[in-house]
């Protein structure tokens, strides 16, 4: 900028022209509708100057269409300079000798963009990202992969595992973040919109997508959350797992169903009580207290807990299967869904080329199956890391052996994990209370038994509720409703 202005005072003086104002346009010249350039046009055609003094011609536009409006300018009367090459825009020569520096400069522009596009992509298709890093990742060079930020990172992991959680809306997780530390890029306060845009990155979970192209690239870079994760946030997001904003924080909101007519059972407080009850008019069921919930819960989970010797009988034998999990059949299956992914990303290829679907569609799609295929990456890694996968599951059997305890003690976001992880089909029929185990905890729970074969079970997958009255299901629920709630009839006969 220095030595531009230095050349223009000095063409100005020799010329005996008067500067009467400058302008300094930060924005590149290739770039159409600079607030700049706009103001000096405006003063112009004002008449606040008679003319202009440039350092070069490609300093000011190099887009044919600014070097348009500075031709009607100089068809207008306004004298033109360059302080550089003195062009003479008023004879026929100067002004043909221009518009083909115009030409030129616009051309240059062009492939310039184009060969810069063309690195962009090339860093695209190798799984690097070519521009700034997002928050959670820090930039190590140019051509290098973003690596993990050892204080952003975690936190990024949290508000990914609380928004899941079911527990915050958007505006409660915003504050809850700030609370926990997270911030900008800058370290300054992250806004609304910036939580937002985290938790609609899929950056996170290993995969590159361009907005403004819609196109969409496996990364090469470390993820930070499972591509499970990352759905079910977008799920939520989207309004399909529920609601998310809820006045009152209750224990048990959203896990469980009125057996009657299958509508949520919604929580409210009276007097001190928190009551769960059916919104439905005329429903047979009407209410019931948490307490009576949180009974029914610890009655399932007691029946499900592990003792020492089962829990370590259990462990010996999981952390076989562990060892024994990556089979040729899992390890073909997984080949085949591979195979299978890449014959539908071709076939979506030859769709976009035949004119099938638009470029948007194919983006889209694109997007969808990059994702699939980042899962099943993440999925082929959790099957190698079996070390990793011993340990989680030696703490899921420690878990088994506590479970009444574990949920007592626990806090409400805690105890709702508890409850979602361990138990299914939770329902609550007139004034009674009922849930099963899930499968996972039943083979785990029956699993010592039978080291060579399938679990062998004294009982099947029993309906657990309230003491008053565990073997009064089949009696009380209609057939009709028994495909409904996903029960078997020969499970309700067994159980009676």
């Amino acid at each position: 900028m220095e030595a531009q202005k230095e050349a223009i005072t000095a063409f100005a003086s020799r010329e005996n022209i008067e500067i009467t104002r400058w302008f300094e346009e930060q924005e590149t010249a290739a770039k159409v509708g600079r607030p700049i350039f706009t103001k000096i046009v405006q003063d112009l055609k004002r008449g606040k100057a008679d003319g202009l003094i440039c350092h070069k011609l490609d300093r000011l536009t190099r887009t044919l269409k600014e070097y348009s409006i500075l031709g009607d300018l100089i068809d207008a009367g306004i004298d033109v300079h360059t302080a550089v090459d003195s062009l003479d825009f008023r004879s026929r020569g100067g002004r043909l000798t221009a518009e083909i520096q115009a030409v030129m400069a616009a051309d240059y522009i062009r492939n310039l963009r184009e060969e810069t596009l063309k690195g962009m992509t090339g860093r695209l298709k190798q799984g690097l990202y070519p521009f700034r890093a997002p928050i959670g990742y820090l930039d190590t060079g140019r051509g290098q992969l973003k690596t993990p930020d050892p204080e952003r990172a975690p936190l990024i992991k949290e508000a990914f595992e609380l928004y899941a959680s079911g527990q915050y809306s958007m505006k409660k997780l915003w504050p809850e973040m700030q609370r926990r530390g997270l911030t900008n890029r800058m370290g300054g306060k992250l806004s609304l919109h910036g939580l937002e845009t985290i938790l609609g990155n899929s950056f996170y979970v290993g995969v590159i997508h361009i907005k403004r192209t819609g196109a969409t690239f496996p990364g090469a870079h470390e993820p930070l959350i499972a591509p499970a994760l990352f759905g079910r946030v977008q799920d939520i997001k989207a309004g399909k797992c529920g609601p998310k904003v809820t006045k009152h924080n209750h224990t048990y909101r959203g896990l469980f169903r009125c057996g009657e007519c299958g509508g949520p059972m919604v929580p409210e407080r009276q007097k001190s009580w928190v009551y769960y009850r059916c919104p439905v008019k005329d429903c047979a069921t009407k209410c019931v207290r948490e307490e009576v919930i949180a009974s029914a819960i610890d009655a399932c989970l007691e029946n499900s807990e592990l003792t020492e010797r089962s829990a370590k009988d259990a462990k010996v034998q999981i952390a076989t299967w562990v060892r024994e999990a990556k089979t040729k059949d899992q390890t073909r299956g997984l080949n085949l869904r591979r195979d299978n992914l890449v014959q539908r990303q071709h076939r979506l290829t030859d769709a976009l080329v035949d004119g099938l679907i638009s470029k948007a569609v194919f983006n889209e799609r694109q997007k969808g199956l990059v994702l699939e295929e980042q899962a099943l990456r993440a999925e082929a890694q959790a099957g190698a890391d079996l070390a990793q996968k011993a340990a989680q599951v030696g703490s899921l059997i420690e878990l088994t052996k506590t479970l009444v305890q574990s949920h007592q003690l626990a806090d409400r976001a805690e105890k709702r994990r508890i409850v979602e992880s361990t138990t299914s089909n939770r329902m609550v029929i007139g004034k009674k209370v009922y849930l099963e185990p899930r499968k996972w905890l039943v083979e785990v729970k029956n699993l010592p038994s039978t080291p060579g074969g399938d679990p062998s079970r004294s009982i099947d997958r029993t309906l657990s509720a309230t003491p008053s009255g565990v073997l009064d299901l089949a009696k009380e629920i209609e057939p009709s409703k028994v495909r409904k709630h996903g029960f078997k009839k020969r499970d309700f006969n067994k159980a009676t």
